[in-house]
């Protein structure tokens, strides 16, 4: 039986409007609500393996009434910016809390960065191709002519909040799609030069993402070569700044190609992927903490997750864990050996099945494993070694090499040949 859920898309339109002022004042608006609600959140200690202080943010309609009308009373463009803004604020301020349960923020509150604001239906018009905006009551206002726009004609759903920024209009459409009944999942297994995945039915799959990290490695070179250099020429910040910006360009577009590709080719598939935090992936090593530093995960799952289904996982022991008997072993180099049962198998191959076992809410077992990978290779039991009393055949490791698939040249996916 098929599912409805809602889509979100959003589509940039570039302008020349001087919007500066605005967008200084709506954030100095949205930062004095963080301020007033963050004074106004409690505390409360709470003792589980050891003492936390947990954050109470205040609800109360009452505070949020006289929390609006402190703020309109320097206010001078439209009223409804105020609303939007202690929205905003509210927004800003949950995801801070969670984050901070989670071990990831500290006590700090949050600042406001970056200059844009969030325009609600109630403070836009459309009507015959363009966009009008109210700046101020009854006075100033913005017109945008999107009739022309390249995505006007493709885009679906109803038109919803707006972004206004100091260089781009970003436009949010909102749609019912409809989910249908999943075809399988497949496990993903993230790692610094690739993602690999597994499904009973396709086999190992292997996306190369060498040429993102020669990305991020080519703009790595050029900034150290500036970095010393700039603190003695002011000049060269900027040029500093164009790499970062090309970095992160380039980066994203080679990520979309490689997301679009998957989504395509497995379409109607659950992809599960790991839920990996890189700030505990950091240790002494220069060399591991800059490749790891390199690697866009969360940028991959992000895109992902609107170009199909996708399910966070556990990444806990995934590339210890044996995939047939469940016993936790320390993997060195790119072949997993079980103390265990014997298993000799490819290091991420292994991490996937776990990973798969996951998605599927299943435990290891012999018996699973075989029925798993009946169709494929790569692996090879030596239980004979492992047992004396054994009745298993002792066979001699033999990987196959994945075979190519030849979806997209720039973007290599194997998978293994059945055996």
């Amino acid at each position: 039986m098929s599912e409805s859920f809602y889509q979100v898309r959003s589509y940039k339109v570039k302008h020349n409007y001087d919007v500066k002022e605005f967008l200084e004042a709506y954030k100095w608006l949205l930062q004095r609500a963080i301020d007033e609600t963050w004074k106004n959140t409690t505390w409360k200690e709470k003792v589980t393996k050891k003492k936390r202080l947990i954050p109470i943010i205040p609800k109360s309609n009452k505070f949020k009434r006289n929390l609006r009308n402190s703020l309109l009373r320097d206010w001078s463009f439209c009223a409804h910016y105020v609303d939007s803004a202690i929205k905003q604020a509210y927004s800003i301020l949950k995801s801070w809390r969670r984050n901070y349960l989670k071990g990831r923020r500290t006590r700090a509150k949050p600042v406001v960065k970056k200059k844009f604001v969030r325009v609600k239906e109630t403070l836009y018009s459309y009507k015959n191709g363009k966009i009008k905006i109210s700046i101020k009551p009854y006075g100033e206002h913005l017109v945008f002519d999107v009739q022309n726009a390249w995505f006007w004609s493709r885009a679906k759903g109803e038109m919803g909040e707006l972004i206004l920024t100091e260089k781009f209009l970003i436009i949010t459409f909102r749609f019912k799609q409809r989910a249908e009944e999943p075809r399988g999942a497949i496990a993903w297994d993230c790692n610094e030069r690739s993602i690999d995945g597994f499904n009973p039915e396709i086999g190992w799959i292997r996306v190369d993402l060498r040429r993102l990290f020669h990305i991020h490695r080519v703009y790595e070179l050029k900034r150290r070569r500036l970095q010393s250099k700039a603190s003695k020429k002011p000049s060269l910040r900027r040029v500093l700044e164009k790499y970062s910006n090309r970095e992160r360009n380039r980066a994203r577009d080679f990520i979309h190609k490689v997301t679009r590709v998957i989504a395509e080719a497995f379409r109607g598939y659950v992809h599960g992927f790991e839920d990996i935090k890189k700030e505990k992936m950091f240790n002494k090593s220069r060399t591991h903490n800059r490749n790891v530093a390199k690697s866009d995960w969360g940028t991959i799952i992000g895109l992902m997750g609107y170009k199909s289904r996708v399910r966070l996982l556990n990444p806990y022991n995934s590339t210890r864990r044996c995939s047939r008997c469940g016993m936790v072993n320390a993997p060195k180099g790119a072949l997993y050996e079980c103390k265990g049962c014997g298993l000799k198998i490819d290091r991420q191959l292994n991490a996937c099945l776990n990973l798969y076992l996951q998605v599927e809410g299943l435990s290891p077992s012999p018996k699973l494993f075989a029925e798993l990978m009946k169709r494929w290779g790569g692996f090879t039991l030596t239980g004979g070694e492992a047992d004396a009393g054994s009745n298993e055949p002792v066979r001699g490791f033999k990987a196959h090499e994945p075979q190519r698939l030849s979806m997209d040249q720039h973007l290599p996916i194997l998978s293994l040949e059945p055996s």
